[in-house]
C-alpha cells in the first residue's frame, strides 16, 4: 500500500473515532477535521441540488397533502416527492449508528419504517424541527419482539423525540462530510431544512429506508 493511501485511511479512521466521541461531547464538533470522505455523496446523485424548490414547485398553488419524503440512510439522501414524483434531493447526516434500525432509547440509531409528521416548529439551535411520530405501532412491534428475543434489556425504553432538523450555525460541514453526530435524528444543512419545512404539514408521510 502506498504511503499516501495509508495516510488517507488513517485520517479517515481517526475522523470516525472523533465523530463518535463528539456525539457525547457536542462542543468538540467544531474541532473535527474536514477530511475527504470516500463515501461522500457525489454531486450528481442529488436531484436538482442547485435549484431552489420554488423553481420546481409552484409554492402558491402547493397541495401539501401531495408531498411525501423518502429518506435513504445508506445513500445519505432525503428526497422530496410531489404528486408521487421526485422533485429534489438533499444530503443528510444520521445518528451515531447509521446502519441499523432503532430498537431502544440510547442506541443512536435512526428508525426505519413509515412515519408521519407529528408537529413542526422553529428550534433555537437547529433552525427547524420536524417531529416524527416515532414510536408508532410498527416501532412498538419491533421493540417488543427484540425484547422478547433478549436483544435489548428488560428495563430499556423505546425512546422518542426523533425528527428532522438542521445544525448549529456554521456547522453545515457536518452534513457535507457525513459526520453522524445526532442521537438518531436526521440532520440537514439549515438552508435545506428551512426549504423543506415550508412544504410540510402535520400528517406528511415520511418513509425511512436502510
Amino acid at each position: 500500500m502506498s504511503s499516501s493511501k495509508l495516510i488517507c485511511k488513517s485520517a479517515a479512521l481517526l475522523a470516525s473515532f472523533l465523530s463518535i466521541y463528539a456525539i457525547a461531547n457536542f462542543d468538540l464538533l467544531q474541532y473535527l477535521p474536514r477530511l475527504p470522505d470516500q463515501q461522500a455523496i457525489a454531486a450528481s446523485a442529488l436531484l436538482n441540488k442547485d435549484k431552489a424548490i420554488s423553481t420546481l414547485v409552484d409554492l402558491k398553488k402547493l397541495d401539501k397533502s401531495a408531498i411525501a419524503i423518502l429518506v435513504e440512510k445508506s445513500k445519505y439522501r432525503l428526497t422530496v416527492y410531489y404528486q408521487k414524483k421526485p422533485v429534489k434531493a438533499y444530503a443528510i447526516a444520521l445518528g451515531g449508528n447509521p446502519k441499523d434500525d432503532k430498537l431502544r432509547q440510547g442506541d443512536k440509531r435512526t428508525p426505519e419504517g413509515i412515519f408521519k409528521v407529528r408537529d413542526l416548529y422553529s428550534h433555537s439551535q437547529w433552525s427547524k424541527f420536524i417531529w416524527l411520530d416515532y414510536p408508532n405501532q410498527d416501532s412498538w412491534r419491533k421493540f417488543l419482539a427484540a425484547k422478547s428475543r433478549g436483544e435489548i434489556g428488560a428495563n430499556d425504553g423505546i425512546g422518542g423525540e426523533i425528527g428532522i432538523h438542521g445544525v448549529e450555525k456554521g456547522n453545515d460541514w457536518l452534513v457535507e462530510r457525513q459526520i453522524n453526530w445526532t442521537l438518531g435524528c436526521i440532520s440537514l444543512k439549515n438552508k435545506d431544512v428551512e426549504e423543506i419545512y415550508q412544504l410540510l404539514q402535520r400528517g406528511t408521510r415520511i418513509e425511512i429506508l436502510h
